[in-house]
């Protein structure tokens, strides 16, 4: 394991975890609303570790990333945007993979800085819009309802939520092991930011239905936080796009399902 800092948008410094060849294909994975690097640890611990140059961000104000105290700092798409060209910058031709709110992390930059230094992209249960109207028929009625304690401060309701949240992102049951590693990265990002990255406005849908690297989507059918309407949807939108379904699975297949995910996004760089 290596990691590394990058100055991202408006100086912030972005937290990079690598592992993997370093003259490897890089593939840049970027995490979800409240999560972290450590989200992608099946695939650290995988044989595509073995193979490819896994490059792992926390997304600002998440994980050991800056966490910028101005909630104006999570709303702007071309920070978001810088963050993933200061990390992108250093790689060659990286694939780019985007986890839920990632996909909308990876929207932001191909909307403002293009597709012409990757290679491909990979949204997995990914959302590439908030605020619309579809962004709200995406949101899946369970995931809506833990708002509030997304963005409260009392420790016992933000903590509750987050532990609801931890069992909405997998239609499997979590070992403990499992469910305080994932809640303890959850609440260690701060209230206000899941507040100011809920309360986005932002479609791309012109920019992206102009992006020629090759897409593919992965949605579990089982998706409790985005629902599958939303690949659907990206199927039609980007101009190359493939979409995998997986039945019954939920809202991580890379963790609930990482035989099948890894083997895909092998295919698929390959």
């Amino acid at each position: 394991m290596r990691s590394r800092t990058v100055t991202g948008g408006g100086g912030v410094e972005i937290h990079v975890e690598e592992h993997g060849p370093r003259d490897a294909h890089p593939i840049l994975l970027i995490h979800g609303f409240s999560q972290s690097r450590l989200a992608w640890t099946p695939q650290f611990e995988s044989t595509l570790a073995d193979d490819y140059r896994l490059v792992a961000m926390d997304c600002r104000g998440h994980g050991s990333s800056g966490t910028p105290a101005d909630p104006d700092a999570y709303r702007d798409s071309a920070l978001w945007a810088d963050d993933v060209r200061a990390v992108v910058e250093g790689l060659d031709a990286p694939t780019l993979v985007g986890w839920s709110y990632g996909g909308l992390v990876v929207s932001d930059y191909l909307a403002t800085h293009g597709d012409d230094a990757v290679s491909g992209v990979v949204l997995v249960d990914g959302i590439t819009e908030k605020g619309t109207a579809d962004a709200d028929r995406f949101a899946g009625e369970r995931f809506v309802a833990l708002d509030p304690g997304f963005r409260s401060t009392d420790a016992a309701e933000s903590v509750a939520a987050l532990d609801a949240f931890v069992d909405l992102c997998v239609a499997c049951a979590l070992d403990d092991a499992d469910r305080y590693r994932m809640l303890g990265y959850n609440v260690a990002v701060p209230p206000f930011v899941r507040a100011a990255m809920q309360d986005r406005t932002v479609e791309h849908e012109t920019a992206l239905a102009a992006i020629e690297t090759t897409v593919l989507l992965l949605h579990g059918t089982a998706d409790a936080v985005v629902r599958p309407a939303a690949a659907r949807k990206h199927a039609d939108l980007f101009p190359n796009a493939t979409l995998e379904l997986y039945d019954g699975v939920g809202h991580s297949p890379f963790f609930e399902t990482p035989d099948r995910f890894e083997a895909d996004l092998r295919a698929f760089v390959e």
